[in-house]
């Protein structure tokens, strides 16, 4: 039977503990007692653990559920996948976030593009914390032994100037021949740096100015095929192409 898995929320070298909502829903929920095992990451390793105490505080929210940790375990490393995802519909998008890191991406950055809307750029930094926890969760229900970053939302000129991946794609509604996995396959096979960044763009598309943008920081512009997708659509089936090239 595969063991539950659990992102610890602080570490030593051979313990680990659960806090908050965490400790809350296996101590309340699932009865947590001293001797039961469970898989649990810390600092980003999987551990064999064993509960050794089960700590109630003065509300809900203080429960405590400490471990000892045993083997460490095999696992897997995150896709090597930066996704600079335009700020569109919060719906949509945190829904985009919780694929994107079921299927392992790295890190993804919301972007501030000229065409999201007023209301959703200025509200999407006090959603950012919500879109850090959906990443949490969705880490722990796809058994990550890591959770993706979840960078605040950044103008998009601010997030070109400081990408450093080898490769920068950015996948584009005028470009008709290039396709991803064409630039994909070309730019594995000539570098072993595997870092990649991948942008997509908000409803209705980058402003002509931010295209010229990315050229001038040396984005590769491809296609996803003849179909217009959606944003959400498009992240996840480019996460998906690029997951065969870059694991």
């Amino acid at each position: 039977m595969t063991r539950r898995r659990w992102i610890a929320d602080t570490w030593t070298a051979t313990t680990a503990s659960l806090t908050g909502d965490q400790a809350t829903h296996l101590a309340r929920v699932l009865r947590a007692e001293p001797g039961q095992i469970y898989d649990v990451v810390s600092n980003g390793f999987l551990h064999r653990a064993e509960i050794t105490r089960v700590t109630a505080g003065d509300s809900d929210q203080d429960y405590e559920v400490l471990f000892t940790l045993h083997e460490e375990l095999a696992s897997d490393a995150a896709l090597p996948l930066h996704l600079l995802l335009a700020v569109f519909k919060f719906d949509h998008i945190e829904w985009a976030i919780e694929k994107a890191t079921e299927l392992g991406i790295a890190k993804i950055t919301p972007i501030l593009a000229r065409r999201t809307e007023k209301h959703l750029a200025q509200s999407a930094l006090k959603r950012a914390e919500r879109w850090r926890r959906i990443a949490l969760e969705a880490s722990k229900q796809s058994r990550r032994t890591d959770i993706p970053e979840i960078a605040d939302p950044t103008p998009l000129k601010s997030a070109l100037e400081s990408e450093r991946s080898p490769t920068r794609i950015l996948l584009s509604e005028t470009e008709q021949t290039l396709t991803l996995t064409a630039a994909l396959k070309a730019a594995t096979s000539l570098q072993k740096d595997t870092d990649t960044a991948l942008a997509i763009g908000p409803e209705g598309g980058w402003t002509p100015e931010e295209m010229s943008l990315f050229t001038d920081h040396q984005w590769q512009h491809v296609t996803l095929g003849p179909r217009i997708l959606r944003a959400e659509t498009a992240a996840i089936a480019a996460i998906a192409i690029a997951s065969t090239h870059l694991i």
